[in-house]
């Protein structure tokens, strides 16, 4: 399984692709940053990180995007912007019918690192044992992205899983109401 993972933001819109099965090594196929000028007007930076999502998914070609789920913060202007890079991000995917899934932050590092409440550099420092690499990947926007993706093939079997029953159980529901 090939995921993109996007770690959202206007500013710094970290990318990162993972290839693997949940049980086996996992590899880092690449990781980068979308950056946009802060003083750009909001709609050239809404492109500008279009253009670089859609770069990253016609070089990497992945069967599923995963990208952190938006939460509420005390900043407002923050995240508006993280939940329209976000937007952006589905957006393309969706353009080429390539599967989004959305995972809390506390999700992520809970996959990676074990605790739902670990800091930047405990979720930097197991994708670096994680995927073998050198060092950590930087900026901290760049790590996520792959503990992102991670987090996808960890979890999307299990997921999946989850979703074929739902369905089964509502086909058998709706078929008895049915005869």
């Amino acid at each position: 399984m090939r995921v993109l993972g996007v770690d959202p933001g206007l500013t710094r819109c970290g990318v990162g692709v993972v290839e693997g099965v949940a049980g086996r090594p996992l590899t880092m196929i690449g990781v980068g940053v979308v950056r946009t000028p802060a003083d750009a007007e909001l709609s050239r930076r809404l492109l500008a990180v279009e253009q670089g999502i859609e770069a990253w998914l016609d070089e990497h070609r992945p069967e599923f995007v995963a990208v952190e789920r938006v939460f509420s913060q005390h900043n407002v202007r923050t995240v508006m912007g993280t939940a329209q890079a976000s937007a952006v991000a589905m957006l393309c995917a969706a353009r080429r019918g390539i599967p989004v899934a959305l995972h809390t932050p506390s999700e992520v590092k809970a996959a990676v690192t074990g605790s739902g409440r670990a800091d930047k550099a405990q979720v930097g420092a197991m994708v670096t044992r994680l995927l073998r690499l050198a060092a950590p990947p930087k900026p901290a926007d760049a790590a996520d992205a792959l503990a992102l993706a991670i987090c996808h093939i960890w979890r999307a079997p299990a997921q999946n899983r989850l979703q074929q029953a739902v369905a089964l159980h509502t086909a058998h529901a709706t078929k008895g109401r049915t005869a």
